[in-house]
């Protein structure tokens, strides 16, 4: 078991689990509230470290797709408006729409609405929360000034779930590479 600059108070614990007879697959699962990633005992601690973000994410896209409809993405909002922005942000209605391809979320301030799009199904949890988190904070605050983002603030995830998004954008525009992508997928299992 090794130490994970990752873990913190707001992040469930990781276990990780070095293997000698384990080559090239890494692999992570949850075991009650903690994660455990196996991964070759070669691997450096960079590598450990890049790998156990990328378990962590994969695991978290995984239950985030055997989850979240309409009402649960409602009551979800509500407990990142109690959290995040002491329960002032009280959306009429949040539901998930297939008609954004360009844009992550949308707010409609004068009507309380919240619409996601689709795309972000099956996208890490803390991802999805920031994209609401967002879309609840433009309730309070309609722009993209400082206060907007001084709300924002509040949310221990935001600079990683931008660059997720971000990555997601870029990856998006990038041209299929199936070798790249099959080495990729060998490791992974």
């Amino acid at each position: 078991m090794s130490a994970d600059p990752l873990n913190s108070a707001s992040q469930p614990a990781v276990e990780v689990r070095r293997s000698a007879r384990r080559r090239r697959t890494v692999s992570a699962y949850r075991e009650g509230d903690r994660t455990v990633v196996m991964i070759p005992a070669r691997m450096s601690r960079d590598e450990e470290r890049r790998w156990v973000g990328v378990m962590l994410d994969k695991l978290a896209a995984q239950e985030s797709k055997r989850m979240l409809g309409d009402a649960e993405l409602a009551e979800r909002a509500a407990r990142l408006s109690e959290q995040y922005l002491d329960g002032r942000a009280r959306p009429h209605s949040v539901r998930w729409v297939t008609n954004q391809n360009t844009r992550w979320g949308s707010c409609t301030p004068a009507e309380g609405s919240i619409r996601l799009s689709h795309r972000l199904r099956g996208m890490p949890e803390y991802v999805i929360d920031y994209v609401l988190l967002h879309e609840l904070a433009h309730l309070l605050v309609p722009g993209h000034g400082s206060r907007f983002w001084q709300l924002l603030d509040a949310y221990p995830r935001t600079e990683r779930a931008r660059g997720f998004l971000e990555g997601a954008v870029a990856a998006e525009r990038l041209p299929h590479l199936p070798a790249a992508r099959e080495e990729q997928e060998d490791l992974e299992d």
